[in-house]
């Protein structure tokens, strides 16, 4: 999760109000800085929300195999490693539960981490209610996403793999959507680094984040299932006979998060070309003045 203006009616349809499931079991609630915290478990999975009426969840973890990724966008994220397979620096943006670093700690021992979350009290309940433990190569940042790749940016440090996941209990916040923004990460890329962002499969927005990316990028892979993940790699995408030979290769590392190249190469699809017209979202020409929703 990520600080930033969100877009307060944009997506009401698509995250009705809701409350938690029946039969599940609360274990905490809290009210952060930024906004409610809901942990509960539910069918096997523990799960965490933002709101106590939000439908949407932030993060679930399976109780009896707690390696494997439960969510279609978690398993989609590790195909970044299809077209870099041994980054050795990587920036998470948006912790969530820590799915995405506890995976890839295991996976890629060496690398070096840098997680960053602004909700301090995410992070707090990320290691008590998920195991959520930084190792020696991690480094968790209580700091605003944007914040901390402008000063990455300043101080010419560059990551071979970044993956965005920053939420709050409606959509990725504003700030993390621009143009402006991609060319800050866009920057902070090294040769070869990819981008992995996580957005949703349909949105109102679709087509503006779409062009937006293609605008910093260029042509990109997208995985799309319930939500759709975007690939990009700083000079150029891999061909598909080097993303099916990186798949070999990382396959017996992802069996135990679930991930399998049967799987997950047939989601991998090129994105290009919107509806003439179509705005790239920028800083001035945020989302919320493109949807007419006041904030």
């Amino acid at each position: 999760m990520n600080a930033g203006s969100v877009l307060p009616l944009a997506f009401a349809g698509l995250l009705a109000a809701a409350a938690g499931p029946a039969g599940a079991v609360e274990l905490h609630t809290e009210r952060s800085l930024y906004r409610n915290i809901v942990v509960y478990d539910d069918d096997g999975l523990r799960c965490m929300k933002f709101g106590r009426h939000a439908a949407g969840r932030q993060t679930c973890m399976s109780l009896a195999d707690r390696d494997r990724l439960v969510f279609d966008y978690t398993r989609m994220m590790m195909a970044a490693l299809y077209l870099n397979p041994s980054p050795q620096r990587l920036l998470i943006i948006g912790l969530g539960g820590g799915t995405l670093p506890t995976a890839l700690q295991k996976i890629l021992p060496a690398a070096r981490i840098d997680a960053v979350e602004v909700d301090p009290a995410v992070v707090r309940v990320a290691g008590k209610y998920f195991g959520f433990a930084p190792g020696r190569q991690t480094t968790v940042f209580e700091e605003d996403g944007r914040v901390f790749v402008k000063r990455m940016q300043k101080q010419q440090i560059r990551y071979d793999l970044v993956l965005l996941d920053a939420f709050d209990h409606e959509y990725i916040p504003e700030h993390l959507l621009t143009r402006e923004f991609l060319l800050e990460v866009r920057s902070i890329l090294a040769p070869g680094g990819v981008l992995a962002a996580n957005t949703f499969a349909t949105s109102r927005l679709y087509h503006f984040e779409s062009a937006t990316y293609y605008s910093a990028f260029g042509d990109f892979y997208r995985l799309k299932r319930s939500n759709r993940v975007i690939l990009v790699r700083a000079g150029g995408l891999p061909d598909w006979e080097e993303l099916a030979r990186n798949a070999g290769i990382l396959e017996e590392r992802l069996a135990p998060l679930g991930v399998g190249r049967e799987w997950l190469l047939p989601l991998i699809g090129v994105e290009s070309g919107w509806p003439p017209g179509t705005r790239v979202l920028t800083d001035q020409y945020s989302p919320s003045n493109l949807l007419n929703v006041s904030n």
